[in-house]
């Protein structure tokens, strides 16, 4: 059993570096005889090997055709920034197709959201996100009206965010959650994936200030992107340790910490 093991994730690995460093997303793999006679292993020992790359996202299967480098996914960083800034940071084209605009009544969850009354009148935008042309996420988003007045007149703006600095309302805060999900039909059609494929779905407050002023619902393709989160040490205590004998030495009274 140890030595089958070691088969297969010498095949994978070399897979894994072979797709790294000197083929390009759409490049066919080797066949499974032509590593079948590399290696000397079984072709359910290359199976195994591609299933596990195909698992991690850096193989695809296109029935028919073979197995192919996948695209390369895009690091979902947990900043504050658009859509639009995070696809332009990367060499990437952003563009939406609107699927909505209109003013609705907020539901009690949108209400609460935002910070207002279940019943105000909110601005509701339904877009599919684009970038180089190629649908990478649905999102749709609602703002108080009272807000952002005429917030739908003339042209809808490109970037939410944008519209709030021209505004004088500066997003410098946000609150996300993040979950996996299935996709549904209606959803994987507008993102050109099949149903029931791995998305990422983020729900996400921004504030100006003390004010709410957008809540989102996005969901995006897990197949181009990977959450990428930074992470500090946390901090040390402000009041050092102190040592047993200088506790002794201290009356037992009871310590307030403003």
């Amino acid at each position: 059993m140890g030595r089958s093991v070691l088969k297969y994730v010498r095949v994978r690995d070399y897979l894994r570096s072979l797709v790294t460093h000197e083929l390009a997303p759409g490049d066919a793999i080797p066949s499974e005889r032509i590593l079948c006679d590399q290696f000397g292993v079984s072709r359910m020992t290359v199976r195994q090997a591609v299933d596990a790359l195909v698992v991690e996202g850096l193989l695809a299967r296109e029935q028919g055709r073979g197995t192919f480098v996948a695209p390369t996914k895009v690091d979902l960083e947990v900043r504050l920034a658009s859509f639009g800034e995070e696809m332009q940071r990367r060499g990437m084209e952003p563009a939406s197709k609107v699927l909505s605009a209109e003013v609705v009544a907020a539901t009690p969850d949108i209400a609460d959201a935002l910070d207002i009354l279940p019943g105000e009148r909110v601005f509701s935008l339904h877009r599919v996100r684009l970038a180089d042309g190629e649908p990478m996420a649905i999102e749709q988003s609602w703002l108080p009206c009272q807000l952002v007045p005429g917030f739908f007149d003339g042209p809808l703006p490109d970037s939410i965010y944008g519209e709030l600095r021209r505004r004088g309302l500066e997003p410098d805060w946000g609150e996300d959650v993040v979950s996996a999900a299935e996709v549904d039909t209606g959803d994987a059609e507008l993102l050109s994936v099949p149903t029931g494929r791995a998305v990422l779905r983020v729900t996400r407050r921004t504030f100006a200030g003390e004010t709410a002023c957008v809540y989102s619902r996005s969901t995006y393709r897990a197949d181009r992107y990977v959450l990428w989160v930074p992470l500090r040490a946390p901090k040390r205590a402000l009041t050092p340790k102190r040592g047993a004998a200088e506790r002794a030495a201290q009356p037992a009274t009871a310590e307030v910490l403003s």
